[in-house]
């Protein structure tokens, strides 16, 4: 079966985050600006990271992490990869608004990154990239990037995309419950163009990292993708979440 690789000190998952840091996060989700929202969903993933990778009071360096933010340049946040041990001794670095969304630039960096990387990641869970904006890119479309990076592999499986995109026009109803929701399927209705773009852009969720949300109380269904509306913060957070559901021992 894909996707069953458990991350482990010597075989470690690598998770890349691409996070849009435009002049629009800084607009209100909920009581804080989005920017905000975003940072508290990554420290709690990474709370939850340093949680799954603790076995008898000892932090085993189970996740690699790198974290890439863009506007209209590409920004390394933690300068290469590093481990979660070394991540969650540096802390969730700072995020601020900039300009504008040059998303191709970004996966055009983790694609290079990828090719660097996935010679060592044969024993490896299989990789995910977390994108996470709130709009429209400008310049080039990132879309054929992502088709890329989707198409590379491990023995584990696909490299895994994942998108949480912030927005109210996602869905034709507002998500009440984000427990009781049970995803988006390729043939749900999506109100907004872009968000079909990246639904195109998102790799179905695997069953190890569905039940690995179960676990957290969410109920996807089989077949939903590595899409996440984030109408709300916990919605935001449910997808951080989503990307560190690595199987891990």
């Amino acid at each position: 079966m894909p996707y069953e690789i458990m991350a482990t000190s010597k075989t470690p998952a690598l998770i890349i985050y691409l996070l849009d840091v435009s002049a629009s996060m800084s607009q209100a989700l909920g009581n804080k600006r989005r920017i905000d929202v975003v940072m508290d969903a990554l420290t709690a993933t990474l709370r939850q990271m340093v949680f799954r990778s603790t076995k008898g009071g000892r932090l085993s360096p189970r996740y690699r992490i790198a974290m890439i933010a863009y506007s209209d340049h590409v920004y390394d946040l933690l300068d290469g990869v590093k481990t979660v041990d070394q991540v969650a001794q540096l802390g969730v670095p700072d995020l601020s608004p900039m300009r504008t969304t040059e998303t191709a630039k970004a996966f055009a960096q983790a694609e290079k990154l990828l090719q660097a990387e996935l010679p060592n990641l044969r024993a490896c869970p299989a990789p995910v990239v977390c994108h996470m904006t709130d709009g429209e890119y400008t310049g080039a479309d990132p879309e054929p990037i992502a088709r890329r990076i989707m198409q590379m592999t491990v023995p584990d499986g696909n490299v895994l995309v994942e998108n949480i995109f912030i927005s109210d026009k996602i869905l034709p109803q507002p998500i009440t419950d984000p427990t009781k929701w049970t995803g988006i399927a390729p043939d749900t209705r999506l109100t907004n163009d872009y968000a079909r773009k990246l639904r195109a852009m998102s790799s179905p969720v695997p069953e190890s990292y569905r039940a690995m949300m179960l676990e957290n109380n969410y109920h996807l269904a089989p077949g939903s993708l590595m899409l996440l509306p984030g109408m709300t913060p916990e919605l935001v957070a449910m997808g951080f979440q989503m990307s560190a559901a690595t199987p891990v021992r």
